[in-house]
């Protein structure tokens, strides 16, 4: 079987059609990776290169040293990613020193990883550190609603994870640990990089403040899941805040509590304050 035969390419493929179709992807916004299983190198290890030039990552991950990762392209557009896979991704290889990267598949007719390699990669090796190598999944998209509310809500976790969960009821469910939100920063260097590191340490989503969102998680279904839920609750925001300034009523402390005890979830303290503290 080819490499765009297996199931992990088509899982990756659909989740970029998925997010395109969301609005979340204009022209090349956005990146996608995934940490590939070695059993699934194994099936295809005849049909990659393993003689192509090595690139510095621009940052340093030795706990990936000798990992394969599919990625998007820089440069790519989401929406090409289904018509054309083998140039718009590539199958890279992380060296023995977590410092350099080799292409062995894809990116047809030239070009590199996605800018934001560097984001990527330090994200994965903290969700591999911390969850036992269970998450493999690492994904930013501009989620439109969610910048909306970069320029109206204090950036400010606490706050900002709050008035998400307040918005459905599923939201503590699915984001129990809330969300990280970093000020805006230059994207696609070091310094984000490390700052987006520092909260996967604690969060499975951060925001970027007026420039999108990064989720992480297990598989395709549940990362591309966490990033639908954030972004649906802050459209419900978005709508609310449009229709009047405060909220009539909604869900309370004392609610998500009962939410906790019922579904089994811990929420932290530290979300359910009460209002007047802002």
């Amino acid at each position: 079987m080819s490499v765009l035969d297996q199931d992990f390419v088509q899982d990756f493929i659909r989740m970029c059609a998925d997010g395109y179709h969301q609005g979340w992807h204009e022209r090349n916004g956005g990146n996608l990776s995934y940490r590939i299983l070695p059993e699934e190198i194994a099936v295809i290890c005849d049909q990659l290169n393993e003689s192509g030039e090595e690139f510095p990552i621009g940052t340093e991950v030795p706990s990936l040293k000798n990992e394969f990762f599919l990625v998007t392209g820089s440069g790519k557009y989401f929406r090409n990613v289904e018509l054309d896979p083998e140039n718009n991704l590539a199958i890279i290889k992380i060296d023995e020193t977590g410092k350099n990267y080799q292409i062995q598949w894809g990116l047809a007719d030239g070009g590199k990883p996605t800018s934001e390699l560097p984001s990527h990669l330090m994200n994965h090796a903290v969700k591999k550190a911390c969850t036992k190598g269970l998450y493999r999944v690492v994904y930013h998209a501009h989620t439109t609603n969610v910048i909306a509310l970069t320029f109206i809500l204090p950036l400010n976790n606490e706050v900002f994870t709050r008035e998400l969960w307040e918005m459905a009821t599923e939201c503590p469910i699915v984001f129990p640990d809330g969300i990280g939100v970093l000020p805006w920063m230059v994207p696609g260097g070091a310094e984000i990089a490390a700052k987006t590191a520092e909260l996967m340490k604690v969060y499975d989503v951060a925001v970027w403040a007026h420039h999108g969102m990064f989720a992480t998680g297990e598989t395709f279904e549940s990362t591309f899941g966490l990033m639908h839920t954030v972004e649906k609750a802050a459209e419900i925001l978005i709508k609310v805040l449009s229709v009047r300034s405060d909220k009539r009523q909604t869900i309370e402390p004392e609610q998500f509590r009962q939410l906790a005890e019922e579904f089994q979830v811990l929420l932290p303290e530290t979300f359910l304050f009460e209002k007047e503290k802002i």
